[in-house]
C-alpha cells in the first residue's frame, strides 16, 4: 500500500481545508494510507477527507498526546513527543509528499522529503522555492488543484519508495 504524507498548516484557510479534504478523499480512492500531523486545519481536513472514502489516516503527532489531541478522522495515532523533529519521521514513512498551503512548519516538511529524495514532492498552493539564481528548485512539482496533486505522484501501480 502507497503511504502518501500531506502536509500543511494548522491555521489554514478555507481554500486550504477544501484542497486538503479533496486530496484526502482522493488518495483513499487510490487505495493508499494517508500519513498527515493529526492536527487541525490541512491535517484535520486530509483526514475527514479520506475517512470519508474508507481510508487509513496515521497522525504523527509533534507532542505527547495529552494537549489536543488528534485530528477526529485520525485512524491511529503515532506519538513522537519530538516536537518538530516528527516532520522527518513523517516524510521517511512516506512514498510521496504533498504540501497544501505553506507554514514553516510545512516548509521544513518540503525540504525534509527534497534532502531525503527518491520521493515525488508536490506542491498545492504553497511554498514556491527558488534556487540562489531566483530559479525554481528542481525536483518540487507544483500544481493548482488536489487532482493534479494526486496525479502527480504517479506510480500508483509500482512499489514503494520508502527505505
Amino acid at each position: 500500500m502507497v503511504q502518501v504524507a500531506v502536509c500543511g498548516p494548522a491555521a489554514a484557510s478555507d481554500v486550504q481545508v477544501a484542497y486538503a479534504r479533496r486530496v484526502g478523499e482522493l488518495l483513499a480512492g487510490r487505495g493508499a494510507t494517508v500519513l498527515c500531523g493529526g492536527g487541525g486545519g490541512v491535517m484535520s481536513a486530509v483526514a475527514a477527507g479520506a475517512r470519508s472514502r474508507g481510508g487509513l489516516v496515521i497522525g504523527v503527532r509533534p507532542d505527547d498526546g495529552s494537549v489536543d489531541g488528534p485530528a477526529a478522522d485520525v485512524t491511529a495515532t503515532v506519538v513522537t513527543n519530538m516536537g518538530q523533529a516528527r516532520n522527518a519521521i513523517l516524510v521517511w514513512s512516506a512514498d510521496a509528499v504533498i504540501a497544501i498551503g505553506g507554514s514553516w512548519g510545512t516548509l521544513s516538511e518540503v525540504a525534509l522529503a527534497m534532502r531525503r529524495g527518491g520521493v515525488p514532492v508536490v506542491v498545492l498552493g504553497g511554498w514556491r522555492v527558488l534556487d540562489d539564481a531566483g530559479a525554481p528548485v528542481a525536483g518540487l512539482r507544483h500544481v493548482s488543484t488536489p487532482e493534479e496533486a494526486v496525479d502527480a505522484i504517479g506510480g500508483w501501480a509500482g512499489a514503494p519508495a520508502r527505505g
